[in-house]
């Protein structure tokens, strides 16, 4: 007995990038979109949220269209703008550091999935999201485990996610703390310049690493603060006593 078509369980791997897109297009199902965010590790800026639409040839200009993350940064960049101008359709969304810590990283995901796909100027007859369901979708949609190296629209949504936020954090003119260079991770440069300067508006306060910066510099500048005040006092008391 052939299974049901379209699935209706996670897919775990395709065998392809254009193997279930072209099976869905197939079944009537198209136009496919893709959707993938780039930032939900990151403790610094925005989560970025990409949804992609590519027609169903197999352009010979995105040949090298593969999961963001395995592409080098010179392959992505080149690849950013072929996207552009192949895909059907591509909306990205911008959510946030602030709106990241008030309705946490994975509510926040799924809502940046769903205003991504609305953001598209075509109407997608299916969506293929990159590991997680995305509940109130208005059409059908299936979760692809690893997906942004299984379905090439999910790859070429998370190229448009991940050049975008790149760009985005080599703008941000927070001096020391180097964003261009590590993009807003917990590396050990970051790490060492949150410590020395502090937690800045671009710092997500969710995570634990800049909450515990935030509490020790906060007691601190309290215990100074204090100290300042009981000095203050102290001196007045003596200049009373010595009058």
């Amino acid at each position: 007995m052939s299974p049901a078509w379209p699935p209706r369980t996670v897919i775990r791997r395709s065998p392809g990038l254009r193997t279930l897109e072209s099976a869905l297009y197939r079944s009537g199902l198209g136009p496919v979109a893709g959707v993938d965010e780039v930032g939900r590790g990151a403790c610094a800026g925005p989560l970025v949220v990409a949804a992609c639409v590519l027609g169903p040839g197999k352009p010979a200009a995105l040949a090298a269209l593969d999961d963001s993350k395995k592409l080098t940064e010179k392959t992505r960049e080149q690849l950013f703008p072929v996207i552009r101008r192949h895909a059907l359709a591509y909306h990205v969304v911008f959510i946030e550091p602030a709106d990241v810590d008030v309705r946490g990283v994975h509510a926040a995901n799924i809502e940046g999935m769903r205003r991504a796909v609305a953001g598209l100027p075509l109407r997608p007859g299916y969506v293929l999201s990159d590991g997680f369901r995305v509940p109130g979708l208005p059409m059908p949609s299936l979760p692809v485990i690893g997906g942004d190296g299984a379905a090439a629209c999910i790859a070429a949504a998370s190229v448009l996610a991940k050049v975008s936020r790149d760009r985005y954090m080599a703008t941000l003119d927070d001096p020391g703390y180097g964003f261009a260079v590590h993009k807003g991770y917990s590396t050990a440069a970051h790490t060492a310049a949150l410590a020395a300067l502090g937690p800045c508006s671009q710092h997500r306060y969710s995570f634990i690493n800049v909450r515990t910066v935030a509490n020790v510099r906060n007691t601190a500048f309290a215990a100074a603060g204090t100290a300042t005040v009981v000095a203050k006092g102290t001196n007045r008391a003596e200049g009373r006593l010595s009058r």
